[in-house]
Formats: C-alpha cells, sequence, structure tokens
C-alpha cells in the first residue's frame, strides 16, 4: 500500500476475527518500527508491553471493560510511560551523543558540542523532568516566567506540563505503530477506556509507569467496522497564515 492507502487503511477495529491469526514476529516488528517515532528530546520516556498469553489477554480486556476491540484480540499492546527513567534515560542519551561526537564531530567544533551535550543532557533534562510533590515544577514555572519577560521561553515546564510531554510523545510511537501495523494488513484499536490501577498490577508496573494507551490487535470482520468514517469537514480544522 501507499503512505495514503495505508493511513485510510487503518481504522478502529472493534471485533476481530476469531478465524484468522496475526504473526506475533510482525507485531513485535511494528513496535520496533514505533520506537523511531519522533518524541521530546529524543528520551524515549516508553515501554512496549506485547501481550500474546490466553490468560493475561483476558485480564486485560476485563481490566478494560471487557470491550468487544479487548475480548476478541489476537494479541494486545499496551504503551506505557516511564518518566521515572528520565535519569536513566537522560545519562544514556549523553553517552550516545557523546560517542557520537566523538566519531563525526569535526575537531574545531568538538569542545563546543560536547559542552553543549552536557548541559542538555547532564544537566537541563534532569531538572525539567524531576517530580517531587510539584516543588520542582513550580520553581521551574517561576523561571520560565522571569525569563519570559524579556525573550521567548518555553513556558509549560510544571510537572502536569511535562507529564503531558511524555504522554503526546508515548501516542506518537502508538499512532507509528498502528500504521505500521495497517501496513501488513492487520487492524488495531487505540483506547483510553480501562482501569488504570487494574492494568498497573496485571503489568507488574512500578509506581512511577503510567497507562498511556491499550492498543487491541487482530484481522477485522466486517461488522467490527464503521460504514463510514466520519470527519469533521476539513474546512473547520483547516488555517492558512
Amino acid at each position: 500500500m501507499t503512505f495514503e492507502e495505508t493511513v485510510r487503511y487503518r481504522r478502529s477495529v472493534r471485533i476481530y476475527d476469531p478465524e484468522k491469526p496475526i504473526d506475533t514476529a510482525k507485531v513485535k516488528h511494528c513496535l520496533e518500527l514505533a520506537t523511531l517515532a519522533p518524541n521530546s528530546s529524543n528520551m524515549q520516556l516508553w515501554e512496549f508491553y506485547h501481550v500474546t498469553t490466553p490468560g493475561t489477554l483476558q485480564a486485560i480486556s476485563k481490566a478494560c471493560l471487557d470491550q468487544s476491540s479487548t475480548r476478541t484480540a489476537k494479541e494486545i499492546v499496551v504503551l506505557v510511560t516511564r518518566q521515572d527513567l528520565y535519569r536513566k534515560r537522560s545519562r544514556a542519551m549523553l553517552a550516545y551523543e557523546l560517542e557520537a561526537i566523538a566519531k563525526f564531530s569535526p575537531e574545531h567544533r568538538k569542545a563546543a558540542r560536547i559542552k553543549n551535550r552536557k548541559q542538555y543532557y547532564g544537566f537541563l533534562m534532569p531538572f525539567i523532568y524531576a517530580r517531587f510533590f510539584g516543588l520542582p515544577g513550580l520553581v521551574r514555572k517561576c523561571i520560565a516566567t522571569a525569563i519570559g519577560l524579556f525573550r521567548p521561553i518555553t513556558r509549560q515546564v510544571t510537572e502536569s506540563d511535562m507529564n503531558a510531554v511524555v504522554h503526546k510523545s508515548c501516542a506518537l510511537a502508538a499512532q507509528t505503530f498502528m500504521l505500521a501495523m495497517a501496513a501488513e494488513g492487520y487492524d488495531t484499536c487505540p483506547l483510553e477506556g480501562f482501569d488504570s490501577r487494574r492494568m498497573k498490577k496485571i503489568l507488574k508496573l512500578p509506581a512511577g509507569a503510567e497507562i498511556n494507551m491499550v492498543i487491541p490487535c487482530g484481522i477485522r470482520k466486517p461488522e467490527g467496522v464503521r460504514d463510514v468514517q466520519i470527519r469533521v469537514p476539513f474546512e473547520e480544522v483547516y488555517r492558512t497564515l
């Protein structure tokens, strides 16, 4: 399929065909492609849980209110945000960046680039993602407001703002995964209706992890897709300046 055909093929499928299996290895590969999705500062604060065992599928469906999409799914993918790993990921990104600078940067630019990356991943990222009862976010907000009096600056820096950033990045990975699945002829349905507490218990997640999205996977039955894909007229959402 062309890209446009893939986008148009992807639908939110709510009933999957029990007679048509899907290839677990292909689903895993689609998740590998999802890791290529753009994300804020390349921090990659996400994890993907690929569920294939019948017992766990049943438990997850129950936590998703036994919706038809999870009840009939062959496999389920749960996307999880891991803002609590910000220190680990920032250290990893700094190491990758320094290695790349050593290999590829011109000699006369290495020192400046090393300093920039150490400031960004060594200080700024740990500072911007830190959480402690809202206090780091309040400090960041005060700093941003003061600097904003003199020059443009990112103002969405509270703890709730950064939590939204992490979830937006994870949602980009979810969309990449669903398009990759569509290109394979597989179907998905992004769900936000679930019991997050039960879901975290099923997946044995730590307190700092959050469920971003649950995506049942399979091959559609005709009655699992609405006949018409309803969208607000393009003219109502498109603006040109």
